[in-house]
């Protein structure tokens, strides 16, 4: 095709916002949308994705998931300007999804596809081609390619009968320092125009277009208000004022402005994007931003252990998003653990083998024979608060606490081993409490926040550890602190374990929040609550049986829980 000595610019707001709304766009709104690209000069506009029905169901998806030609042609009636493009993930939709060019008002179909399948895309979009569309090779993760991988591309290219190739940031990790090296192979090809897709995770969208244009990529993709999924895109109002007070007088800024004004102020109120953390650090890492997501949203890890975390991803370069990455390097114990990790055929190192010295546990046996009292952070134990004194006034336990007691009981320990409750909730620990504090969480971060004698809390940061204890060490993380804190009262020697405060995961406050206290989990955080839910049932059951097996009467939870098989009722009791 005929190449322009101008940069062209995408649109592509339709479709990559999309993702936060689920291509749930009013007509009306597209159709102005379209209007106000064409007022404003922009070259292509991208209605959406094709897709097909086989491998999506059109209920859980909008409209512009599939953009049918009669849609197309309902929003284009009767307005002259951008040519149209659609894009489909490769693998999501089949040639027979597109109509001829002359039966179709789009004029460009891209294709996005990850490195293991370019060859495969590349064949696919010569089917596009004798269709009569343009066709697009969409390279996602591109920053992640080998310089042998980036080589091959460059071949297949020069032997295809492509219009365009695009360099997706996809996790916005580029700076502009980047760009030279990145596009200057593919502009040498001189056969397909280069265009660029720029992530804004680091803010660095706009910047490394600049860096982009200024080395002759020919295309350039933006969104309305920067609309994308988490830290968004390109601005199309900001790289077109920008072209425009350059002395480029094809576009205008004001029909953006405009049509944002007139409907992107809402939408973006009802679905936020933006700047955000999640996405900053993927950036930093190279890696996709559901990485950081997935550690953020747990809310029990310091950023440096999740800084941590991804450096180990970086290192395994997966393609895309693996949720088991994620279990495994939480399941490890990477996480808080300090540890050195290893990295074999693409996974986390083994588990490192059981310490070979001895650790000298001072707590070990310390209330031999004595009643034993855990104290979650559950809303039964404010609710169930005066009960509770009296069990402690007519049995008198040892008591352990964890995290945030807000002042309800005044425990003979207070435990954290988790370094971002640790810092929130240190200051809230009583004078008279002995402080525990588990050994992964290092001593500069103590001396910072502690002016108080503490002990160390022992126990292997592990997860798919079962339960066990080693010269008073326990020998897996318990997955919870309220958890941990049974094994931590066997070790000091109890005789019988009560447990308040510990709801579980499956009562009516997974909606509202499953602490008395003002820290709630989202309903969207529905899974990984089950998930903490059945470690915890896992690691009481074993707890239980451990007790039992040394002649013990196992764990007794006095207060409503959904671990009803431990579930004795305080009323027996007082």
């Amino acid at each position: 095709m005929k190449k322009s000595n101008r940069t062209q610019i995408l649109d592509c707001t339709i479709r990559d916002g999309g993702y936060l709304n689920e291509w749930c766009f009013e007509k009306e709104t597209v159709r102005e949308v379209y209007r106000a690209a064409s007022k404003g000069g922009v070259d292509f506009i991208e209605l959406g994705f094709r897709s097909s029905t086989k491998y999506f169901d059109p209920g859980q998806y909008g409209t512009w998931r599939f953009t049918s030609e009669e849609d197309l042609k309902l929003i284009t009636n009767g307005i002259k300007g951008a040519r149209i493009a659609l894009m489909g993930d490769f693998g999501k939709f089949d040639i027979e999804d597109l109509v001829p060019k002359k039966d179709s008002a789009a004029d460009l179909i891209r294709v996005a596809t990850h490195l293991d399948n370019i060859p495969k895309a590349i064949q696919f979009l010569g089917k596009v081609k004798q269709l009569g569309y343009l066709a697009s090779l969409q390279c996602m993760g591109y920053t992640t390619y080998s310089a042998d991988a980036r080589r091959e591309l460059v071949a297949a290219i020069r032997d295809s009968a492509l219009d365009y190739v695009y360099v997706g940031d996809s996790y916005g990790s580029m700076f502009p320092s980047d760009v030279k090296a990145t596009f200057e192979p593919l502009l040498e090809i001189g056969t397909v125009q280069i265009g660029f897709h720029p992530h804004n995770n680091l803010e660095m969208a706009f910047a490394n277009t600049l860096e982009a244009i200024r080395c002759g990529v020919h295309i350039i993709d933006s969104s309305i208000y920067g609309m994308g999924r988490g830290s968004g895109n390109l601005p199309t109002e900001i790289i077109l004022a920008y072209l425009s007070h350059q002395g480029d007088t094809k576009y205008n800024v004001i029909p953006i402005l405009n049509v944002i004004d007139k409907y992107f102020e809402e939408i973006k109120r009802r679905f936020p994007w933006g700047y955000h953390l999640p996405y900053m650090i993927s950036g930093i890492f190279n890696c996709h931003p559901y990485y950081a997501s997935e550690f953020i949203k747990r809310r029990e890890y310091a950023m440096e252990d999740i800084w941590k975390a991804l450096e180990v991803v970086e290192e395994m370069k997966p393609i895309g998003f693996d949720s088991r990455i994620v279990e495994n390097l939480i399941n490890k114990g990477i996480l808080g653990s300090g540890k050195t990790v290893s990295i074999a055929n693409g996974s986390p190192g083994a588990p490192p083998p059981p310490p070979t010295h001895t650790v000298s546990v001072p707590y070990a046996d310390r209330h031999k024979g004595k009643d034993f009292l855990i104290l979650g952070n559950g809303p039964s134990l404010k609710d169930c608060q005066s009960h509770i004194q009296e069990f402690i006034t007519a049995y008198d336990p040892v008591i352990l606490g964890a995290n945030n007691l807000a002042g309800l009981f005044q425990p003979h320990y207070h435990a954290f081993n988790n370094k971002k409750r640790f810092f929130s909730y240190i200051s809230t620990v009583h004078p008279v409490s002995k402080l525990l504090i588990g050994e992964n969480i290092p001593p500069d971060m103590i001396q910072e926040s502690v002016h108080r004698e503490y002990e160390t809390l022992y126990f292997r940061d592990l997860l798919d550890a079962d339960f066990d204890i080693h010269q008073g060490v326990i020998q897996t993380s318990c997955r919870t602190i309220s958890v941990l804190l049974i094994g931590v009262a066997i070790v000091m020697g109890a005789g019988r374990v009560f447990i308040a405060g510990m709801d579980g995961y499956l009562n009516k406050n997974l909606i509202t929040g499953n602490l008395f206290y003002e820290e709630k989990f989202e309903p969207s955080e529905y899974e990984l609550n089950l998930e903490r839910h059945h470690w915890n049932e896992k690691f009481l059951r074993q707890i239980d049986a451990y007790i039992k097996d040394h002649g013990g009467e196992g764990i007794h939870i006095i207060t409503p829980t959904s671990h009803s098989a431990f579930y004795k009722g305080i009323s027996n009791y007082i």
